[in-house]
């Protein structure tokens, strides 16, 4: 007898401890964090390896899954659409957001992605938060897990673009924040969400938090050892007004008043220590992950993109904002580990697009590549209409290397729209450094698998893009000379970081290709919830535990 009681305690404790164990397999993550690092290219991960910490980059690595061949599968790429894509799971061709700015027949006019006149600014008396995601046709992920839900997992968007904290949380957030700086360095938001700032991010704003990073910006460690990118003083980079060269350091207190004030510090790795700071004020003030219904947190690093464009891919000054980033993720993931729990949460790693090198340094180096004199381009296009058509009036707008065509005018005038949006394509064909062009009627016709021509179709809408879709030269850029800039659909636009690690997830890396379109779907899959209505992409298997 006496054995039998002994067996039965056992075994029930094997049984409650199985249970617990399942129990603990089946709860979901307290916290998603969603991170999205503007224009970083995935070489970043391994050209800077060695100069990481263990906490930031490396610790996602080494405790999660790296993706190490993720790609966009559309273009163009380019912040808005980025951004869109990772957390819909899905292409422009779907959600809509076919450029930060672009050509709305509608109304005749450029409209900005995320702009709203039908709300007001919350936190700024500027128009600056008359922003909302109205434009996005589609769900996030974010949207997803509240209405699954019913609306008690919170959504909570942040970073110093309003496009990078407002496409990611979706249409029904509780919150979107962003930065606005000028003369006031102040997180704001819009009515879209609330008619006034909560507590927490007006004490926020009171703290003076950013006023502090007007410091001197020097390299974080000797600059003898930054070994990993181009020479200091070189011809490729643009620099700050009021410094002859952009060279460190750089004396930010000084620079201000030329360099927009507050808008200074988006340029600077700074811009993404105080992304953090807010971030890990949200955490607290939100009281996210304190619950066992999942919330969401998506936050942007935008300061790398403001670099990057001034800079260049090859700068010092690209290659100190990544190693003080990765210090700054160290950071938030410590903060994580204490306040919602270590285990407990899960994070997503990855871009919006990558960027080119800086083509005056390429063509140093006999690779080919250059700028495209678009006014040229215009003015010889322009005569060609009135030639063929008998006046320009044909042509209604040209912008994200599309051309868009007045069709009441073709109509008036007896034209069949298919026969002159082909004319059009044999003589772009003929411009210098135009490689490849196609009618908006192929894009709607043809089903393409493959190539350029497969990733313009995803990023083609067939209600909100051109009538001809223009394809420049890989590297050719239409730019200044200085700094890097993005588009594209080569492999240095397209490739970008993928890494995933916390709760869920499973040690380890792969080859295989994945698209930035399967994030939003292994998300989902990890929490059990809906797909974001409009998905294409497929649940990453190998990722999750």
């Amino acid at each position: 007898m006496k054995h039998l009681l002994s067996f039965l305690l056992v075994f029930n404790l094997m049984v409650y401890g199985y249970a617990q164990v399942d129990k603990q397999k089946n709860e979901n993550p307290k916290l998603v964090l969603g991170i999205v690092v503007d224009q970083m290219r995935y070489d970043y991960l391994t050209r800077f390896y060695n100069k990481y910490g263990d906490g930031g980059f490396k610790r996602m690595i080494n405790e999660g899954f790296n993706c190490k061949n993720n790609h966009f599968n559309y273009v163009p790429t380019k912040t808005a659409p980025g951004h869109a894509s990772v957390f819909t799971g899905t292409t422009p061709k779907y959600h809509g957001i076919i450029g930060n700015d672009f050509y709305d027949r509608d109304s005749k006019k450029m409209v900005y992605c995320a702009g709203d006149d039908t709300v007001e600014s919350v936190g700024t008396s500027t128009s600056s938060g008359k922003m909302s995601p109205h434009r996005m046709l589609v769900t996030t992920f974010a949207d997803e897990n509240r209405l699954f839900t019913q609306l008690q997992g919170k959504t909570i968007g942040i970073s110093i673009k309003d496009r990078g904290a407002i496409l990611p949380a979706g249409h029904s957030a509780n919150a979107a924040y962003w930065f606005h700086g000028k003369d006031e360095g102040v997180w704001i938001s819009s009515s879209f969400y609330m008619n006034k700032l909560p507590k927490w991010v007006e004490k926020f704003n009171a703290s003076k938090t950013a006023k502090s990073y007007f410091k001197d910006w020097d390299t974080y460690y000797d600059i003898s050892t930054y070994t990993e990118s181009g020479s200091d003083l070189n011809a490729f980079e643009g620099g700050f007004k009021g410094k002859e060269t952009a060279t460190f350091p750089y004396k930010l207190s000084k620079l201000k008043k030329k360099n927009g004030n507050f808008d200074l510090l988006k340029g600077t790795p700074y811009g993404n220590s105080l992304t953090t700071d807010f971030a890990i004020a949200a955490i607290e003030g939100e009281a996210l992950g304190q619950d066992n219904i999942t919330d969401v947190l998506t936050v942007s690093y935008s300061s790398t993109d403001y670099v990057g464009h001034n800079f260049g891919v090859n700068s010092k000054e690209i290659e100190d904002t990544y190693i003080r980033l990765d210090k700054d993720l160290e950071r938030f993931f410590n903060v994580l580990d204490k306040k919602v729990g270590n285990g407990k949460y899960v994070v997503f790693l990855t871009a919006d697009h990558g960027a080119v090198e800086v083509p005056a340094y390429l063509k140093t180096q006999n690779i080919p590549s250059g700028y495209l004199n678009n006014s040229e381009r215009k003015q010889k296009f322009k005569l060609f209409l009135k030639d063929q058509f008998g006046t320009e009036d044909v042509l209604e707008n040209i912008s994200n290397s599309q051309i868009f065509l007045n069709r009441e005018k073709i109509k008036e005038l007896g034209l069949n729209l298919g026969d002159v949006q082909e004319a059009i394509v044999n003589e772009q064909m003929a411009y210098k450094h135009i490689s490849k062009a196609y009618t908006a009627t192929t894009m709607s016709s043809v089903n393409f698998i493959e190539g350029i021509e497969a990733l313009l179709q995803k990023g083609f809408n067939q209600k909100r893009s051109g009538d001809v879709i223009l394809v420049n030269d890989p590297a050719y850029i239409s730019y200044p000379i200085t700094g890097s800039t993005h588009g594209s659909g080569l492999n240095y636009d397209t490739h970008v970081p993928l890494l995933f690690f916390g709760k869920g997830i499973k040690h380890g890396e792969t080859l295989q290709k994945t698209e930035i379109t399967d994030i939003a779907p292994t998300v989902s899959a990890l929490l059990g919830i809906s797909f974001p209505n409009a998905a294409i992409g497929q649940p990453l298997e190998i990722v999750i535990d």
